[in-house]
């Protein structure tokens, strides 16, 4: 059930109107439900009940600190992809030994700082990458507990931007030299060989690639078990997708279902192959946990008409959302408060210098100039994405808790964004 509805026409976030929100807050503004991101992330771990399993949120999606904390207090691990990462979920109260660090080009810093707090796994994506993490571990006299990201070469059929498991990404280590990786790994002295991770793709609505992939990681942990290499976790990655409300998209599998399938299968390897001995299982969720969790409220400056567009000029941009832009992705708009003006065909387009700065193509809106929109599920990926292009200051941050609303992120004014540069004398 969301949390974002009319209520005597006006759209609310829980007990909040998003016009009274705009009215003290300004716009554009991300509003973030917390009922919606528990209850998300509540589907991850009642379906992990019993298991010995973590579920580990993949923050690139949403880094708020008051996210992150709220994750953390559930339960959450974390999937991080940077040093930076890292200091937020600490900063957050998060748990360092539940972190597990993914990304194909970790520094040696990184790696040291990642060491020094004892992260849970780091999932390694090449050979030089082995070697390099081999030796930082050495030099502080310490093991670093790894997993290989096993490429499948399974098509994820997504946007190819966010398309990770084929041979032509950058990600992972091919499934076919898998296992001479694995045996390299096993025999460097600072290294502990711990499980097997994946991660194909995002924005799947269907879980037939994820199980296929399932498949061949289950296929190369018995080929490493006979040789003496034994796995302690399988980690699937995330990639489960939402409804942006693009009537062209099937509705997303549930959650509950896909966990269902995965389990039911490793129980049957599991029993089958060795006695019924369990093996951790770790996923790392993002945009299904926190993607409609949030709007992006948005105030109409102008409405432009002409010969074969009309324009929505609205005062957030590409430098707010950039999924639009960045792959042409549909995301629902609706008027914060339900309007009796015509109806017209319009692009909804920020005020950046760029052709490439819209947020919606060909929608009917009933519209005037100074109402506001709400751009749909814009929890994830839209502040994490963000930028200052044009001096613009970021979008302030805000969580609705039933009637209470809290301030998660200040607005960027422009002495923000030039306070750390300096003018040669």
């Amino acid at each position: 059930m969301s949390q974002f509805s009319y209520q005597d026409g006006v759209l609310h976030a829980e007990g909040v109107s998003l016009a009274a929100i705009a009215e003290q807050y300004g716009t554009p503004t991300y509003v973030y439900s917390k009922a919606q991101l528990l209850a998300n992330f509540d589907s991850y771990q009642n379906a992990c009940a019993g298991r010995d399993a973590l579920v580990c949120y993949a923050m690139k999606a949403n880094s708020n600190l008051a996210v992150l904390n709220l994750l953390a207090r559930r339960g959450a691990g974390f999937d991080i992809v940077s040093g930076g990462e890292l200091l937020r979920v600490i900063a957050a109260g998060g748990d360092a030994k539940k972190v597990i660090f993914s990304g194909v080009g970790k520094t040696v810093a990184e790696m040291r700082l990642a060491l020094e707090h004892d992260i849970l796994c780091f999932n390694v994506e090449s050979i030089p990458e082995l070697h390099r993490l081999n030796d930082v571990a050495g030099s502080m006299g310490k093991k670093a507990r790894v997993s290989l990201r096993v490429n499948p070469n399974v098509d994820a059929k997504t946007h190819p931007y966010i398309a990770t498991g084929l041979k032509a990404n950058k990600f992972g280590v091919a499934y076919t030299d898998a296992l001479e990786t694995y045996r390299t790994a096993a025999k460097l002295p600072h290294l502990d060989v711990a499980g097997i991770d994946c991660h194909i793709g995002s924005q799947l609505l269907d879980d037939a690639p994820l199980l296929e992939a399932l498949d061949r990681l289950i296929e190369l942990i018995d080929q490493l078990d006979a040789e003496g290499i034994h796995l302690h976790h399988l980690d699937l990655g995330g990639g489960l997708g939402i409804d942006y409300g693009d009537e062209e998209d099937s509705a997303p599998v549930p959650v509950g279902d896909y966990l269902g399938r995965v389990f039911a299968r490793i129980d049957a390897w599991r029993k089958e192959r060795y006695d019924g001995k369990p093996i951790k299982v770790c996923f790392e969720p993002g945009r299904s946990i926190v993607g409609d969790t949030g709007v992006l409220v948005t105030r109409v400056e102008f409405l432009k008409h002409g010969e074969e567009k009309n324009f929505c000029i609205v005062d957030a941009a590409m430098n707010d959302m950039a999924r639009p832009a960045l792959y042409q992705a549909w995301m629902d708009m609706q008027p914060v408060v339900q309007s009796k003006a015509d109806v017209a065909t319009y692009d909804v387009v920020g005020p950046v210098c760029e052709s490439g700065d819209w947020l919606a193509r060909d929608r009917a809106l009933s519209v005037e100039a100074g109402d506001l929109l709400a751009m749909k599920t814009a929890g994830a990926y839209g502040m994490t994405m963000a930028s200052n292009y044009n001096t613009r200051g970021r979008a302030a941050e805000l969580i609705v808790d039933g009637t209470q609303v809290h301030v998660v992120r200040q607005r960027e004014n422009p002495a923000d964004l030039f306070a750390l540069e300096s003018i040669i004398k």
